[in-house]
């Protein structure tokens, strides 16, 4: 095992009715004036935007609002949130929603705090030194925004989608009541749980010896959330299957599953980020479409690591060798996402990339070719296009 840091500042406040505290928990952190960032009309026709209003009022804590985060964050939207946080003298960012939310106010709090073009800070153009403190009030479970210290951009400018990461934007509280995902779309819902397998099975397959003790967790997360996946599609409003999901996700990227190893492959990540940047696909299902592809071109790297997975995470019976094992343990994971009505092709996920659009893809992917991602195998801009032609 490798040595480690492990650094979870979020305070989190699990629970119904959880979103009545946060006004006391603003106040904890001397804030004066609040931004709600959230996406669509559901927080507001649910009525959840209006109790966390109050919750701040009960506390004279001023607030304004800035609503329209869509899937797949925009930095248009980002633009605006840094002019009115500035306009209004905001000293605090309060996210309502699920991980794009997050990350957009990740995004707006680095802008701030840094007088910065934000976008300077996703290009590593500008050195970080703060970012605006932000909450999260969590209504989807899927990105694990709200422990994590990174978060993820779609610049229109070129449709390019890039990531950072820093304690710097690390929420002050998570508050997590699992009644506010009941009203979720089947679909997004499933997108979600199979976002936060994703970001475990990332960290679960990288080159380097592991303890066994975080590889067990691991192992257990992805069961679990296999089990609840399925009590979800059949009964959506199951108080205990969302709270396990919701927990879940919080756990697969609070830097947990990180301690000990070389911090995992991610390269799945990084060729579904273009397919969000230029279709504009659900992430979780985008990350389902590649997944097989991409195990089925890394595998031989590490044989055995692909075994193990499919040994306990999958439970399948040990085949002749580790590497007919792998293949077996990825065949069940193509499995259990149609059977929870996830994609394994691109062409399942809706989208018909052409040779062109696929080159472009694993350009941006690559930074036109100019390093490497994953460490199962390091992906070129060619091996990027061989597993986008294979997912097709």
């Amino acid at each position: 095992m490798l040595n480690f840091n492990y650094y979870t500042p979020t305070k989190v406040v699990f629970g119904t009715a959880a979103e009545e505290k946060v006004g006391a928990l603003v106040k904890a952190e001397g804030c004066k004036k609040v931004m709600i960032h959230y996406g669509g009309q559901s927080a507001k026709k649910s009525g959840l935007l209006d109790r966390i209003c109050k919750s701040l009022e009960d506390e004279n804590i001023a607030y304004c609002m800035l609503g329209g985060v869509v899937p797949n964050p925009r930095m248009s939207k980002v633009y605006e949130g840094v002019e009115l946080a500035k306009k209004e003298g905001v000293d605090f960012i309060l996210a309502v929603g699920g991980g794009s939310v997050i990350d957009s106010s990740k995004a707006i709090g680095y802008g701030i705090a840094n007088d910065c073009d934000p976008w300077d800070v996703y290009c590593g153009k500008v050195e970080v030194k703060g970012c605006l403190p932000i909450g999260a009030v969590l209504t989807i479970a899927a990105a694990g925004s709200e422990m994590s210290d990174s978060s993820v951009i779609t610049n229109e400018e070129g449709w390019l989608k890039k990531g950072f990461s820093s304690d710097y934007c690390r929420c002050k509280f998570a508050v997590m009541n699992p009644e506010l995902t009941y009203t979720l779309p089947e679909y997004q819902t499933i997108s979600g749980c199979t976002d936060i397998m994703m970001h475990t099975m990332e960290r679960y397959f990288n080159m380097c010896e592991n303890m066994q003790l975080n590889d067990g967790l691991m192992e257990a997360l992805l069961r679990n959330t296999m089990v609840y996946t399925k009590v979800l599609l059949n009964d959506p409003m199951n108080y205990d299957a969302r709270a396990e999901i919701m927990w879940a996700g919080s756990l697969s990227h609070n830097g947990l599953f990180n301690a000990g190893n070389d911090g995992g492959d991610w390269a799945t990540h990084r060729l579904e980020h273009e397919c969000g940047g230029m279709f504009d696909v659900t992430h979780g299902a985008g990350l389902a479409a590649v997944w097989g592809s991409w195990a089925r071109y890394v595998m031989d790297a590490n044989p055995a690591r692909f075994a193990k997975f499919a040994v306990n995470v999958m439970g399948v019976e040990p085949a002749a060798d580790d590497a007919a094992t792998a293949v077996k343990g990825i065949e069940a994971m193509e499995a259990f996402y149609r059977e929870i009505k996830m994609p394994t092709s691109l062409t399942e996920l809706g989208i018909n990339p052409t040779d062109e659009q696929i080159e472009e893809m694993a350009d941006k992917c690559t930074g036109g070719d100019t390093y490497t991602v994953g460490c199962m195998k390091k992906i070129t801009k060619a091996d990027a296009i061989a597993i986008y032609k294979m997912a097709k």
